[in-house]
């Protein structure tokens, strides 16, 4: 069964929208159709996408538009980094649409919002989900060089459906991307995560946490493929709650910090939580 929720209708919701639209941001809750926007919204969450509303890869899952982005908007980490003040986040996640275009795929951009955040609010945590970086060779040092507290990239799919869902990215590009980051800064958590329903199998899916788990990868999200418009690639099944909760054991028994499994869940809902979660498990693990 499709899963639903309710309009927002909280003042809060549109507190956040209003600072949103005059900090002239943009946030994947928006532009991706985020099923969650109402409830994160009015807890004033919300995850900001740098670097514009237009992608430059044209993968089958995602309603981010497609085409040939603006130049950079240098003053816009500023902005960012306002808007977290404002909102008093205790916990900011920072994304993008893929920036082909430029040299570094934005990473340098994605560092300079990371410092302003740190100068505007510095108990603020903060949550990186990164596009691929595919031939930016030594673009991702400057992120993991700012020390984002979380640095997140999702695999999306299990690796057979990458030519006809993620057909611009390069599976074991993405595992390598992740161990690299947890190789070079070991302090920082890492965190990945897939849609299910889009033709995957029970096996391919476990076969990806054990892929992630070699690379050390802390933390993994599972949700429910929603197909945005009729043009984008096809549900071909919802998961039930049962299969859900089969990937949570799984998950916890091959050795992740934390794992998320739910129809509803995606890489940002209620990120600020697990991060503290992530947190008390590691100080558990490291006084047993």
């Amino acid at each position: 069964m499709k899963p639903r929720v309710k309009a927002p209708v909280s003042p809060t919701y549109f507190e956040t929208v209003d600072l949103v639209r005059q900090y002239k941001l943009h946030t994947v809750c928006e532009e991706a159709a985020c099923p969650n926007i109402g409830e994160c919204w009015a807890q004033k969450h919300a995850t900001f996408m740098i670097m514009g509303d237009t992608c430059t890869r044209a993968c089958r899952f995602c309603n981010v538009k497609t085409g040939k982005p603006l130049p950079l908007d240098l003053d816009e980490p500023r902005r960012v980094a306002e808007a977290v003040a404002k909102l008093s986040l205790k916990h900011a996640v920072i994304t993008s649409v893929d920036r082909d275009d430029l040299d570094d795929g934005g990473a340098q951009h994605f560092a300079q919002v990371i410092e302003m955040i740190r100068l505007a609010s510095p108990e603020t945590t903060i949550e990186v989900l990164t596009p691929d970086f595919l031939r930016k060779d030594g673009a991702v040092e400057h992120i993991i060089t700012a020390k984002p507290d979380v640095f997140n990239h999702n695999l999306e799919t299990v690796p057979r459906l990458y030519r006809s869902v993620r057909p611009g990215a390069r599976y074991f590009n993405s595992l390598q991307l992740l161990d690299h980051v947890k190789k070079t800064d070991p302090t920082s958590f890492t965190k990945s995560g897939i849609m299910v329903g889009l033709g995957e199998t029970q096996e391919e899916v476990l076969q990806v946490m054990d892929d992630l788990r070699a690379a050390n990868v802390d933390f993994l999200t599972i949700g429910q493929y929603l197909q945005p418009t009729p043009k984008h690639h096809k549900v071909m099944r919802y998961v039930n709650d049962e299969e859900f909760a089969f990937y949570q054991k799984m998950a916890t028994g091959k050795g992740f910090l934390l794992a998320s499994c739910s129809a509803l869940t995606r890489s940002s809902y209620h990120a600020g939580e697990h991060f503290e979660r992530l947190r008390e498990k590691r100080i558990s693990n490291q006084s047993a």
